[in-house]
């Protein structure tokens, strides 16, 4: 998701047209001046409209953000104000240091974002809104000492259109912290959660894509948002979403909201996620039209789901096991790319471990360790131990140490000889990560040591 956006297409549906020209506000007075000072608004706008190198540079060193927040002022005409925030609306999407060009304009943005604002100019005002809070932790504190939340998120209480995709758009990028403040205030105002969930059942995709944006921060940032959506059936609206949808955008951020809320929330999770249902054969089968897909994006988050569900109670794991998501992860395990089987390892490994209090080594769940060993997983995991990336190494030492403490008479060492595995860790003795050094050198020395093989 783009955290910021320039505007080339107005709110009401007219289109910029790029001008070759350049341009100046000067103060205008007598008969006509307004008039006057909107075309020279309007100008500056399909200048900051280009595709290509919009001259923000240049407007900013002639001083137009004063000029522009002047134009801000109340009692202007509705397309003053509009082609005044259009035009901060496009600075904003610049570069870092033009964005904090606009910290001027922000107490005037906010307050245009009321009711007394026409539906127009408070959608734009939001837009710029929205890029300011996309440009980082900083100045989204800064609109959020402004009073910029509880205005946005009135904007997305009705059934308005752009103006909710708009408003939900620069609320995932207001609230995204890291600090889970904005996000609890969010989910607590009237209104909002109902919103929420019935712009996700109801609302066309491009509307429903921003909304599952703002539940994908609502539920990684906030505790009480994640339990509230989690008592509030929103596990089985995304679900619903994800099976009804083919749209990428929007498939994305509700697979994201969906992993989120399965880990944040275990009690709930349990509850809902019950085998045999109907609602959990959903979710299920979801996350497997979404493993088959053909974008490697869904593919991944769909893994990543799945990891968050293997990773609860044992029957979360035989659930799992219980379907055809198996054969198609050992199927990626084996050809899919880097990153998407580091999440499958994830999943495959979470599936062969009991939930474990404290410290200490998990118990191996040796019926499931067999059954994805038998299905050929145990090469693939090598070759992540092969692999230069560390975190593919790591979970392919884990995966190694399951198999040798965990396969029924010994065979586990055997099993991983026989598919080179020694070698491979071997590869660890003098390396410089010190975690992967001492977790491969003392798995050699356990498993492989003086008595190795005397047995035969």
């Amino acid at each position: 998701m783009r955290t910021k956006r320039l505007c080339r297409v107005g709110i009401g549906g007219e289109d910029g047209v790029e001008l070759d020209s350049d341009m100046m506000l000067e103060e205008e007075q007598g008969k006509g001046a307004q008039q006057k000072r909107v075309n020279a608004l309007r100008q500056l706008r399909h200048l900051l409209s280009r595709s290509e190198l919009p001259p923000v540079d240049v407007a900013l060193e002639a001083g137009a953000v004063q000029v522009l927040v002047e134009c801000l002022s109340f009692g202007s005409s509705d397309e003053q104000l509009l082609e005044a925030a259009w035009c901060l609306t496009n600075i904003a999407a610049g570069q870092p240091e033009e964005t904090k060009s606009l910290l001027p304009a922000l107490p005037l943005l906010v307050a245009h974002l009321g009711e007394k604002s026409s539906l127009s100019v408070a959608e734009q005002c939001a837009w710029a809104l929205g890029n300011v809070a996309g440009e980082g932790e900083d100045l989204r504190n800064v609109l959020l000492s402004q009073g910029a939340l509880l205005p946005l998120a009135r904007m997305i209480l009705p059934d308005k259109g752009s103006t909710v995709r708009t408003a939900a758009w620069a609320l995932s990028n207001l609230i995204k912290g890291p600090h889970p403040r904005a996000a609890s205030e969010l989910i607590r105002l009237d209104g909002v959660l109902n919103a929420i969930s019935r712009h996700l059942r109801k609302s066309d995709d491009e509307i429903a894509t921003e909304v599952a944006w703002v539940v994908v921060y609502l539920s990684a940032l906030s505790d009480i948002a994640s339990s509230m959506m989690a008592k509030n059936n929103f596990l089985q609206l995304l679900v619903e979403r994800l099976a009804s949808s083919n749209s990428l955008q929007l498939l994305i951020p509700v697979l994201r909201s969906l992993g989120n809320l399965i880990a944040g929330d275990t009690r709930t999770t349990s509850a809902v996620l019950v085998a045999g249902s109907e609602g959990t054969d959903q979710v299920v089968a979801a996350l497997v039209k979404c493993l088959k897909s053909e974008h490697r994006v869904l593919k991944k988050e769909a893994a990543w789901v799945l990891s968050n569900i293997a990773a609860g109670s044992i029957d979360h794991k035989k659930l799992i096991f219980s379907t055809e998501a198996v054969s198609l992860l050992l199927r990626l395990m084996v050809t899919a790319p880097i990153d998407i089987r580091k999440e499958v390892a994830y999943v495959l490994g979470n599936m062969c471990v009991a939930p474990t209090e404290g410290s200490g080594k998990p118990r191996v769940i040796v019926e499931h360790l067999l059954l994805l060993v038998r299905g050929g997983c145990l090469g693939s995991f090598i070759e992540l131990v092969r692999s230069a990336d560390i975190e593919a190494a790591r979970l392919g030492l884990q995966f190694l140490e399951l198999v040798m403490r965990g396969m029924p008479n010994g065979e586990g060492p055997k099993l991983v000889e026989r598919e080179d595995g020694i070698e491979a860790m071997e590869r660890f003795q003098f390396h410089e990560n010190e975690d992967l050094r001492n977790m491969a050198n003392g798995l050699v020395d356990t498993y492989f040591g003086e008595d190795y093989g005397l047995d035969e």
